[in-house]
């Protein structure tokens, strides 16, 4: 079977940025997602479109058609105090190079990387961690399938609806280094 719309697909993959490995399926867990559900890249599905279990694939996304560029504006200063839990600033949670969870003033969740730490303020930045990087994506397909209804249920973790529990998408429970920006669904 080639993959097609709304088909489920297995396949390793591996991600390099700049020739160093940035992120890999797991071995003997594969990146599984229905085919056009918006849960990768689009570019990447044209990519892989037509292939079948067994076929190896090796291609390059550009920012623009990655994550799209870096965005100055997406880097902020934030008072402290908007990290504050419990009538208390969280400091253990202001590390440069954390990742942290928010929400803007409409409610849209987003995710910010701690940048500078001051004594007043925080530098976050909520540009993806992949944004203005050209990703070099090799693996090879290891399975594709009819998608069945229970490949359509939602699932724990990730709002986006992937298999992902422990840290909302990319794969990497605690102790393998999550928040270092992975996130294979894309959708997180």
């Amino acid at each position: 079977m080639k993959i097609a719309q709304h088909t489920f697909v297995s396949l390793d993959y591996v991600l390099k940025v700049g020739g160093e490995v940035a992120d890999r399926s797991q071995p003997g867990h594969p990146l599984e997602f229905v085919f056009g559900a918006g849960m990768l890249l689009p570019k990447f599905e044209e990519h892989i479109l037509g292939l079948e279990q067994g076929d190896k694939f090796e291609f390059t996304l550009t920012p623009e058609e990655g994550y799209g560029e870096l965005i100055p504006e997406a880097v902020v200063e934030l008072p402290k105090t908007v990290f504050m839990i419990e009538g208390k600033v969280a400091e253990e949670l202001l590390t440069v190079g954390n990742q942290i969870p928010m929400s803007d003033n409409q409610g849209n969740r987003m995710l910010g990387r701690v940048v500078e730490v001051g004594a007043e303020s925080v530098k976050m930045d909520f540009n993806h961690p992949m944004a203005g990087k050209t990703l070099d994506f090799s693996g090879e397909i290891v399975g594709v399938r009819e998608v069945t209804p229970e490949d359509l249920a939602p699932k724990g973790g990730c709002s986006c609806g992937c298999d992902h529990d422990s840290c909302g998408g990319c794969g990497h429970d605690d102790e393998e280094g999550c928040g270092e920006g992975h996130c294979s669904c894309g959708g997180c």
